[in-house]
């Protein structure tokens, strides 16, 4: 409960209402190779991971594509089956022993109803989710692949020790031997 503490303390929650916040989130083990969503399922929660690592992606004629991985310190969801509350299209699994706090969402609409500070949050949170899809979007049309590796290793150099090459290649929109490419001439 500690990192969710402080998480929500560092980005403006009032220590008058860290409590009603912090309450309103219940604690989850996910085991490795676990499911956090499944495809054709609602998600009804949105959680914050302080421990593990998770893969978003899509099965397509029997492949896994992989668009995201997140690890610690950040939320977890799966954003249009949450919002919208109807059954996902992707998958968001464990990809190793994980710890998670979280929120469903009839608590969550509650919470951002009754707490301005939260509700402050909240709305400061969906615009820079917003903006980091608008962002990968054009980077994904604008960059190369060795750009976007470039910039990944910039902004998420630990984070990119973590994923497994497979995930990381498909996020890049590469095969694993073009990744292996890029990584051996960025290191030079």
């Amino acid at each position: 409960m500690e990192q969710l503490l402080i998480y929500f303390a560092n980005k403006g929650i009032p220590s008058s209402e860290l409590q009603q916040v912090t309450e309103a989130f219940a604690f989850k083990k996910i085991a490795k190779g676990d499911y956090f969503v499944r495809e054709g399922k609602t998600s009804k929660h949105l959680a914050f991971i302080t421990k593990g690592l998770f893969q978003y992606f899509y099965s397509k004629d029997g492949k896994e594509i992989t668009t995201y991985v997140t690890a610690a310190n950040s939320f977890l969801l799966s954003l249009l089956s949450f919002y919208k509350q109807m059954p996902s299209k992707e998958n968001i699994r464990a990809l190793a022993d994980s710890e998670l706090w979280m929120i469903h969402y009839d608590d969550l609409v509650k919470l951002k109803n009754s707490n301005e500070a939260f509700r402050s949050f909240y709305i400061g949170a969906l615009e820079n989710l917003v903006v980091g899809m608008d962002e990968t979007r054009s980077n994904l049309i604008i960059l190369t692949a060795e750009e976007r590796y470039a910039l990944l290793m910039k902004n998420e150099p630990a984070l990119l020790q973590q994923i497994p090459l497979q995930y990381l290649a498909s996020i890049l929109g590469v095969t694993p031997r073009h990744l292996s490419r890029i990584r051996n001439n960025y290191s030079l």
